[in-house]
């Protein structure tokens, strides 16, 4: 049975509001190290930043487990190969890949195409002992849920392992919302029963990607059923941020633009629940490390006023309190 799994975070959380300037690297490594919480830290940094992310994991004893990056097919191959020789530089062991869904012509991919570029990961990250992970994403190809189940197909049609980066806030926000069902007609899915999104009803969709033993990462970061809109953060176009993260610990009065309600975050935990179990039950299960990953960007904290970095702390004494409770029932 396997007994570890470590606890991460991804440095762009490290920091308190949406306000704050950004850390200097020396500074976030510091601040993790004083929690005793974190494992790891989570990031690819610049090209330029390498040398110094270096000396911080050094001098702090954090090393920097995971990273990740976007890519489009047709245009980033190039750089996948240079991201995933910065990861063994630093000594990572994952390089998390979310895909566009459309190519350099802008041509929607296939699931072949994102199997193929998937085997080319692979196999570049074989030479560099980097496993590379297909991240669920919105905007990315596995926003369309059930394509996932059908690439994972494929690959191990051909004899791969098929590893993931299970984030399920981008898919536990969609429950009960009927805008965001609405991309790549998931709605249709939805009624026709072929995608469930409730962690709580048989043969959900996250479910079963866990228990394929797919799950290799994951990111967490918490969100509620029909998530609320990012209301204080505006694109230049004037469009509001789709609301893909919810506060895991109260956020204190006037600092999120709803009320919390830490109820609404069962259907979210549960999903972990069900990783943990999974990994613990399971003598070859993948899943090695969780990231927190509560951060300040447009579609999630842009403009928050509650803390970030407190938000991953609440989140991750949760994580750690669920894992050690199911390492002990199991030992009974």
């Amino acid at each position: 049975m396997p007994k570890n799994l470590e606890f991460g975070i991804q440095t762009n959380g490290i920091k308190h509001t949406h306000a704050d300037p950004m850390p200097d690297i020396d500074t976030r490594f510091h601040m993790v190290k004083e929690t005793g919480l974190f494992d790891y830290v989570d990031k690819t940094p610049a090209a330029n930043e390498v040398e110094q992310f270096l000396l911080a994991s050094k001098k702090y004893h954090l090393p920097i487990r995971c990273g990740g990056w976007f890519y489009m097919l047709g245009r980033d191959e190039t750089l996948l190969i240079e991201n995933l020789k910065i990861a063994n530089v630093l000594g990572s062991k994952i390089h998390n890949i979310q895909l566009f869904s459309q190519n350099i012509s802008g041509k929607i991919i296939s699931n072949q195409d994102v199997a193929g570029f998937y085997e080319f990961a692979l196999k570049e990250g074989e030479k560099l002992n980097v496993d590379p992970c297909l991240e669920v994403h919105v905007n990315m190809w596995s926003e369309d849920f059930l394509r996932v189940s059908e690439v994972g197909q494929i690959v191990e049609s051909m004899g791969l392992p098929f590893q993931i980066t299970l984030d399920h806030s981008h898919i536990i926000f969609k429950i009960d919302n009927p805008i965001e069902q609405k991309v790549f007609d998931i709605d249709e899915d939805i009624k026709r029963g072929d995608l469930i999104l409730d962690p709580f009803t048989a043969g959900h969709v996250c479910g079963d990607w866990i228990s394929k033993g797919w799950v290799r990462h994951c990111h967490a970061r918490s969100v509620v059923p029909n998530n609320p809109k990012n209301i204080v953060a505006n694109d230049d176009k004037g469009n509001i941020g789709r609301g893909i993260q919810y506060p895991f610990c109260d956020p204190g009065i006037e600092n999120y633009h709803e009320p919390w309600n830490e109820q609404l975050l069962e259907p979210w935990k549960e999903v972990v629940r069900q990783l943990m179990l999974y990994h613990a039950n399971n003598a070859d299960s993948r899943l090695g490390q969780i990231s927190t990953e509560f951060i300040s960007n447009f579609d999630y904290g842009e403009g928050c006023k509650y803390s970030l970095f407190d938000q991953a702390q609440a989140c991750t004494t949760w994580m750690r309190s669920i894992w050690d409770k199911i390492l002990q029932e199991a030992e009974t």
